[in-house]
Parts: C-alpha cells; sequence; structure tokens
C-alpha cells in the first residue's frame, strides 16, 4: 500500500500542543509527526464510535498479545504475559517507578545531552538527577563509562534511566553497550528503567536492541517501558506497557503501578495500540524509509548552504541534533530570535542539559513542502542582520 507522507495537513486551531502557539508558523520542536496515522488506526478509532457509549472500558487480551508478537517478530525477544502491565503512559509509569524504588535525596543518572521531562520528573519527585555527559567525539556521542563508574559507585545512586534509542542526538544504542551499562549498574547495585518509546524509529538497514535482550544480567536487572505512541504519532491517546521480566522486581513494580492509579484502561487507547502493532507495520516501515530520506535532505541542506551548523548523525527518532557551536555557545536567544521573528520553533539545547547548550533539536517528521519551507526559513532567518548582529553581540 502506497502513503502520503507528502500530503499536507492543517493542523491550526485544533488544539494542537505543536501547532496552535503564539507566534508559532513553522513548528519543528515538540515531538509529534504532521503525518496521519495509519488507516488501521483510524479503522480502528472509527469501529469504536458505536454503540456511542463510551464507559469504563477493559483492558482487551490483544493489549499485551499484539506486544508480544511484535517484539518477538521485529526484535527477536520473548515477553511472558507475566512480566507486563498496561499504564497510561511513560512518563507516568517512570514517575511511579521513581516512587517506588529510591528515596527523596537519591541520587538518579540520565545521560546528556537527554530528554527534558527526565530531569523535571525526577527533580520534582525530591531526588536528585545527575547527569552523565556523553562525550562529543568528531560529531557524534560515546559514553563516557570512567564517569558513570564512579557517579553509580556513589551511594547514594539508586536509580539509572537509559533512552533507547537515544532523545535528542538519535544514537542506536549497540549490545556492547547496553551491556555495559546493565554490568556498571549491576555491580554497583543501581536499577536500570529503559525508556524505549523511539524503539520503533529506525532507520532502514539498522537495528534497535532491546535492553533487556542485551545480556542476562540486563534481563534481570531492567523495567522497560515501551509505547506505539511515538512510531504511529497517537500521542493524543497514550498508553504504554511496563516489561519486568525479573519476577520479584515485576511483583514490586506491578503494586506501585495500581497504587499510582494509572493501569486503567481509556476507551480507545489500547485499541489503538493493537490496531498499530497488528495491522499497521506496513505503514511503519513506509514513515521509516520518508524521515530517513527528510534527514538526508536537511543534512545535505545544512552542509551545503548553512556551513556554520553541522548535523549530528541520527540513527534512530525523527528528531535531528544539530550544533551550533560555531556561531554560538547558547542557543537560548538564537533560538527566541527564530521563532520571534521567523515563527521557527526549535528546541533549545539548553533544555537537554549543560551539554546541550550549543545545539538545538529539529523535528523533520513533517511533509516534504514544509520541511523545505522551513529550512529556507532557517537560512534566511540566521542570517538576517539582527540575527548576525545578536551572534556577534553574543560572541
Amino acid at each position: 500500500m502506497i502513503y502520503d507522507f507528502d500530503k499536507v495537513i492543517d493542523r491550526k486551531y485544533t488544539d494542537s500542543m505543536k501547532w496552535d502557539l503564539k507566534n508559532v508558523k513553522a513548528p519543528m520542536w515538540v515531538a509529534d509527526m504532521d503525518f496521519q496515522v495509519a488507516p488501521a488506526i483510524q479503522q480502528a478509532i472509527s469501529n469504536r464510535l458505536y454503540p456511542q457509549v463510551y464507559g469504563y472500558t477493559l483492558i482487551p487480551p490483544a493489549f499485551y498479545t499484539s506486544i508480544q508478537k511484535w517484539w518477538l517478530e521485529r526484535h527477536g525477544i520473548q515477553f511472558e504475559r507475566e512480566m507486563m502491565q498496561y499504564v497510561t503512559g511513560v512518563l507516568p509509569a517512570l514517575n511511579a517507578m521513581i516512587q517506588r524504588f529510591t528515596q527523596p535525596g537519591d541520587h538518579i543518572v540520565i545521560m546528556t545531552p537527554g530528554y527534558h521531562m527526565f530531569r523535571h520528573i525526577i527533580e520534582n519527585m525530591g531526588r536528585v538527577c545527575i547527569e552523565n555527559p556523553l562525550l562529543y567525539v568528531n560529531g557524534s556521542y560515546i559514553i563516557d563509562f570512567n564517569e558513570l563508574d564512579h557517579q553509580l559507585a556513589d551511594k547514594k545512586t539508586s536509580m539509572m534511566i537509559v533512552c533507547n534509542p537515544h532523545n535528542p542526538t538519535g544514537n542506536l544504542w549497540d549490545r556492547l553497550d547496553l551491556e555495559h551499562i546493565g554490568n556498571v549498574c549491576q555491580k554497583h547495585h543501581v536499577l536500570v528503567v529503559s525508556d524505549e518509546i523511539h524503539c520503533d524509529i529506525v532507520q532502514p538497514g539498522y537495528t534497535y536492541v532491546p535492553y533487556a535482550k542485551a545480556s542476562e544480567t540486563c534481563w534481570n536487572n531492567s523495567i522497560t517501558l515501551v509505547s506505539c505512541t511515538k512510531a504511529f504519532n497517537v500521542a493524543g491517546l497514550s498508553s504504554a506497557c511496563v516489561i519486568i521480566p525479573n519476577p520479584a522486581l515485576c511483583k514490586q513494580a506491578k503494586i506501585a503501578l495500581e497504587q499510582a492509579l494509572i493501569t486503567g484502561n481509556g476507551f480507545f487507547n489500547a485499541q489503538v495500540s493493537i490496531a498499530a502493532f497488528e495491522n499497521s507495520g506496513d505503514w511503519l516501515d513506509a514513515m521509516n524509509a520518508y524521515v530517513a530520506e527528510n534527514k538526508k535532505i536537511v543534512t545535505e541542506f545544512i552542509r551545503e548552504s548553512i556551513s556554520e551548523l553541522r548535523v549530528v548523525e541520527s540513527l534512530a527518532t525523527y528528531l535531528l541534533w544539530i550544533d551550533c557551536s560555531q556561531l554560538v555557545e547558547n542557543t537560548d536567544g538564537l533560538c527566541k530570535l527564530l521563532l520571534e521573528k521567523d515563527g521557527l520553533f526549535l528546541s533549545k539545547g539548553s533544555d537537554f542539559g549543560k551539554n546541550g547548550q550549543a545545539f538545538f533539536r529539529m523535528n523533520v517528521a513533517l511533509p516534504r513542502q514544509q520541511l523545505l519551507e522551513n529550512l529556507l526559513l532557517l537560512r534566511s532567518g540566521l542570517h538576517t542582520r539582527t540575527m548576525r548582529r545578536y551572534i556577534e553581540e553574543y560572541d
């Protein structure tokens, strides 16, 4: 089946978080796509509208079996039903796991630049967020395992949050990286929570390795969070699955999730997840190919037309992490000016940690016509007299 990712959809005035903000003409920030969802998902929602009574809803067994089949066939890992728990979203589940398995004042390690909500949740729960800065070497990122070992050795450290694949860099961690994380966390008795919400958005020809699959150590000391919402563009109908292979850990986690009141099903949510994992694989493959081409276009455009910037290679997610260090040390003002003067909304790098300040994040999951228009907007915006004066004054 042919899917039309070139179709431009008007999302203005639909209460869209992405589009319905003041001054925004070209939103390339928050992580949702400007593509219509897969036909099977549209049909599942349509079928669910009848008999026009929207009461309390059970979680159908197919919610679990569709995930089991998907991860076995796509990713070569078998999850048993008793390891799994439906939840209303990845972030509520992460919040509940922090509440259950750490204490106020505990240290929780994240790799930075990293998704800003990790820090927000950690600090909001009265814990201390410890940044493990990734090493930026020759335009790409690697893990600083020496620093990680030191941070995990602190007796106050009780948890590490892994983002697999990594947001915002688009890094696709390999088995050795994940196994090494697992070994050092076991050594220091630190629990790993792996957020794998982006795991199915991978460039064709590359492979995502589930954290729990990397080794027996990872399997036994991990809580994995998965969801259809990012890959299939259904964040507004949020659902997720928490997967805990270790039986003792699983028992504690399920009690905590139930106590957090996040195990009940929304009327559409489980049905959307089932439709995604059972009947939308072809759509996902086509979307990944389209996004890969968008990434290539952005990379070539910036290399040829905005030589001061550099795109970090991204093998996963539909996000690009862009190095602006030849222009500025901190992109806060640059991103603010692009939004105010041009309506171009990019995510400023400081949101992702101290070592992200000279970068911005760009969402490229949009029709190609809009992508090209936005790239021209970026080029003209960076080359305006106001922007050049700002850059000169900042430096």
